[in-house]
C-alpha cells in the first residue's frame, strides 16, 4: 500500500484502476475534528439488530462500511446513508440503528476509503483539502450501487425497495443518486450543496440535474444555514416545479447547518425530530 502522503499526490484515476485502498476499517467513536461531543447527542442501542462494520465488495476491492437492520424477517427495504465530511463514524453509525429500529436495512459505505481516513484530522479545513476534495463524484456512485448490491445479496434486503438518505456531503449526494440510479425509490438530502464549482471530479451539482432526477427527493434545509445561501435553496425549489417534478424542499427558518448532527452544538432538536418524521413518510409515500 502506498504511503498517504505519496498516495495523495497521484494523479486521480478511475476507480476500476485504483487499487490503493487507505481506510480498510472504520473509526470507532467521533471523528476528531467533532470533539468535544455535545450532551444531546444520542445513542441507538442495538437490541432486536443486526448491526456492526462490514465489508463491501466494490469494482476494486473492499470498502468498509456500517450496518444495522432487524434481526428477524427478511426483504428488508434498503436505505443507503451518506456520510457528512467526517466519514462513517458514530454518529453515521446510529442513524443506520435508528433505521434498522423503523424496519429498514440500512447501510452507510466509508466512500473516502480509497483517499484517506478523516476521523484523525482535527481541522475541517484539512479534511476537505486532503480528503474530500479528492473524491469523485463517479467513484462515489459506483461504491453506492455496490453497497445496495451487497444489501440485496447479504443482508437480506428488498431491490425493489431501494432509498437513500445524506448529510452535509452527503446531502448533495443524495441529489446525484437520485439522477443515477432508475431503480431509486426516494431520497431525503440534509443541507446538501445544490450549486458549486464544477470540476473533472466533481462535474454537475444538484441543480443542474433536475431534468435527470429518477426519483423523488425530499430536502431539509436550514433558514439560517451560512454556507448554503437561500437564495440557492430558492433557485433550487423553481428549477424542480419548472420541471414538474415532485421532489420537496423544506426549510427550517431557525435551523443552522447541521441541524440533525445531534453531538453537535447546531443541533436543533424539535426541527430534527420533524424532519425525520417526514422523511419516514416521505420514504413510506413512495413504497421504500
Amino acid at each position: 500500500m502506498a504511503h498517504p502522503d505519496i498516495d495523495s499526490l497521484l494523479p486521480e484515476t478511475a476507480p476500476e484502476n485504483r487499487r490503493t485502498f487507505l481506510v480498510t476499517k472504520l473509526a470507532a467513536g467521533f471523528a476528531m475534528a467533532v470533539q468535544p461531543i455535545a450532551a444531546a447527542t444520542i445513542t441507538t442501542d442495538t437490541n432486536g439488530l443486526t448491526a456492526g462494520e462490514v465489508k463491501i465488495p466494490a469494482s476494486d476491492g473492499e470498502i468498509p462500511g456500517y450496518r444495522a437492520c432487524p434481526e428477524k424477517g427478511r426483504g428488508f427495504p434498503v436505505v443507503l446513508v451518506v456520510q457528512e465530511i467526517f466519514g462513517v463514524h458514530e454518529h453515521i453509525k446510529d442513524i443506520c440503528r435508528r433505521f434498522g429500529k423503523a424496519g429498514y436495512c440500512a447501510v452507510a459505505p466509508e466512500l473516502y476509503a480509497r483517499q484517506g481516513d478523516v476521523s484523525k484530522i482535527e481541522n475541517i479545513q484539512e479534511i476537505i483539502s486532503k480528503v474530500v476534495s479528492k473524491v469523485p463524484d463517479a467513484q462515489v456512485m459506483s461504491d453506492l450501487d455496490a453497497a445496495a448490491a451487497w444489501a440485496v445479496k447479504s443482508s437480506k434486503g428488498n431491490p425493489s425497495r431501494l432509498a437513500i438518505t445524506g448529510f452535509c456531503w452527503g446531502g448533495r449526494i443524495v441529489w446525484l443518486y437520485a439522477a443515477h440510479n432508475p431503480k431509486l425509490k426516494a431520497g431525503g438530502a440534509w443541507y446538501g450543496r445544490l450549486e458549486g464549482q464544477s470540476s473533472e471530479l466533481t462535474p454537475k451539482h444538484p441543480i443542474e440535474l433536475v431534468s435527470s432526477l429518477k426519483a423523488p427527493v425530499i430536502g431539509f434545509y436550514g433558514g439560517k444555514d451560512a454556507g448554503i445561501p437561500l437564495e440557492s435553496v430558492e433557485r433550487m425549489r423553481a428549477a424542480l416545479k419548472a420541471a414538474g417534478n415532485p421532489s420537496q424542499i423544506i426549510v427550517y427558518p431557525e435551523a443552522q447547518h447541521g441541524f440533525n448532527a445531534d453531538y453537535r452544538p447546531s443541533y436543533k432538536a424539535d426541527d430534527a425530530q420533524d424532519a425525520w418524521k417526514k422523511l419516514l413518510a416521505w420514504f413510506k409515500k413512495y413504497g421504500v
